[in-house]
């Protein structure tokens, strides 16, 4: 599990997916689990995580990058604090 980038210069658009090791960061996925746009201003979405399909992909043996493993970490808390509100 680990990040894509996108987006424009100096402006960068990351995709959470599930890939095998040896490929390119850009190149081909077995599956998207979602997004993280670290420049999200406003009413922007900063992260959006399918967490039922990370939990799965663990499961399975992957091992997430550890900014992909953080990031996580910060959907897990966002949904506490969802529920919590």
């Amino acid at each position: 599990m680990r990040l894509t980038r996108g987006g424009a210069k100096k402006r960068p658009f990351y995709q959470i997916v599930v890939t095998d090791i040896r490929k390119a960061r850009d190149g081909g996925c077995i599956e998207r689990l979602g997004f993280f746009n670290p420049c999200a201003t406003g009413g922007e979405t900063r992260l959006r995580l399918d967490r039922a399909r990370a939990q799965h992909w663990l499961e399975q043996g992957a091992q997430p990058s550890e900014r992909v493993a953080k990031l996580i970490k910060d959907a897990a808390k966002e949904a506490e604090s969802a529920v919590a509100a």
